[in-house]
């Protein structure tokens, strides 16, 4: 493993791309191994992709980029700004909503936040908002992307750790609510701080509000139909994202009428690309998974685990602390690849739910994304909004102290994550 390790390390630091650093540095321990033929690898790569769950990957890749092409985002935004513009931080408070229910659509983060920066960023450095807060209300809001369904790291989770995603998908509502509203009280005593005035005067009247949810009711019923569908047993989740797509089509030609074949062919094209990085990082990072179990990585590290500890909160709040790093330098996809299937049996010996934990460790991994040195979302969100990174960095602290108190909050208190799935399954 140390070889696998070193490898890989140096070919991120010299910039290769992540899905032929992992596969490299893995081949590398066939071709050494002498107990392991060369020949396992490959059949490993080609196996990895013969999995049904897995199907749910494209499904909801290619579902969040129609329904983005569909009219559905801007009568989102409509829905949003009536019922939180109203706060002092207006636009801020909009964006933090909107993720909230865009990520039932979206399912990433970075595409989330780059299609808000878009959007929404020039409004709100017209009002006057600086670009630093302006760039963190949207990136961290597009954290919320990570927890509420379809999120396509929990499908990935789920699939590598042979977890539920069904169980998933409910457990990452609440912590999901639980985030918006964290990161609305940030954005707003920020605001209060600074004098930000908010998007509208005074609070909407309730018609106005059923008038604007009327107008978006067929995106805040997608999830609805999601979750009860899976329930009730009418489609597993890898099913599930057929209907997404399904359902986007239908939305976009037939009640909304704004969906064009060209759209589609764009958006066909833009999915190929975006799950052929996905599929080709899900494959090659099999090898590496088999390498993991036939050294028993797994079972030395929870010996040595158990060795420091034997309190599971203790022992969570480190494997967090070692997540939250990994996070900071790896994006969210390849770390839920690499370290799911050494952690949860980790975690499982001790007695902690594995569905509780996949809510967290998809939290605090894909926070990296907003934070130096190589957040994605973070160069993005900066890059369109031509914000300067210094910038955005201390302006994200009070951002960051929230999701923190928010990851300690649901580590304390399993229920607030796991009473949706134990209510319902």
């Amino acid at each position: 493993m140390s070889l696998i390790v070193t490898v890989f390390a140096a070919f991120m630091l010299l910039g290769m791309p992540v899905a032929f650093a992992i596969g490299i540095a893995s081949f590398l321990f066939f071709l050494t191994s002498d107990f392991v033929p060369v020949s396992i690898s490959v059949q490993r790569i080609a196996s990895s992709s013969q999995s049904f769950p897995l199907l749910a990957v494209p499904f909801f890749v290619l579902a969040g980029n129609l329904m983005n092409a569909t009219g559905i985002t801007k009568r989102l935004i409509g829905f949003a700004t009536v019922t939180t513009g109203w706060i002092s931080g207006g636009l801020a408070q909009v964006t933090i909503a909107l993720s909230a229910l865009m990520g039932g659509i979206s399912g990433s983060a970075v595409a989330d936040s780059a299609m808000q920066a878009r959007i929404l960023g020039p409004s709100m450095l017209d009002r006057g908002f600086s670009k630093g807060y302006t760039a963190c209300s949207i990136a961290f809001s597009s954290l919320i992307c990570a927890t509420i369904p379809p999120s396509v790291g929990l499908i990935l989770y789920g699939f590598v750790g042979n977890v539920s995603i069904g169980r998933l998908f409910l457990a990452g509502i609440m912590p999901g609510i639980f985030m918006a509203i964290f990161l609305m009280v940030t954005a707003y005593l920020v605001a209060k701080r600074r004098g930000y005035e908010p998007e509208l005067k005074a609070p909407p009247k309730f018609k106005e509000v059923m008038r604007e949810m009327g107008h978006a009711k067929w995106a805040l019923l997608f999830p609805v139909f999601l979750i009860g569908g899976i329930r009730l047993g009418i489609f597993t989740p890898s099913e599930a994202g057929a209907f997404a797509v399904v359902y986007a089509l239908v939305i976009g030609f037939f009640v909304y009428k704004e969906l064009t074949w060209a759209a589609v062919w764009s958006t066909v094209e833009e999915s190929a690309r975006d799950i052929g990085m996905i599929m080709l990082i899900i494959m090659l990072s099999a090898m590496l998974g088999y390498a993991i179990v036939f050294e028993q990585v797994p079972q030395n590290l929870s010996a040595f685990v158990l060795g420091i500890s034997e309190n599971p909160t203790i022992i969570m709040f480190l494997v967090l602390i070692f997540l939250a790093v990994c996070g900071m330098f790896l994006e969210s996809t390849v770390l839920v690849l690499l370290l799911t299937p050494i952690f949860v049996p980790v975690i499982t010996k001790l007695g902690i739910d594995p569905v509780h934990f996949g809510i967290l460790m998809m939290t605090i991994v894909t926070m990296g994304s907003m934070t130096p040195p190589v957040g994605v979302a973070m160069f993005t969100v900066c890059g369109i909004l031509e914000c300067p990174t210094e910038e955005y960095i201390k302006e994200s602290i009070p951002f960051i102290a929230a999701i923190l108190a928010l990851v300690v909050f649901l580590a304390m208190v399993p229920q607030a994550v796991l009473f949706l799935p134990d209510l319902l399954f």
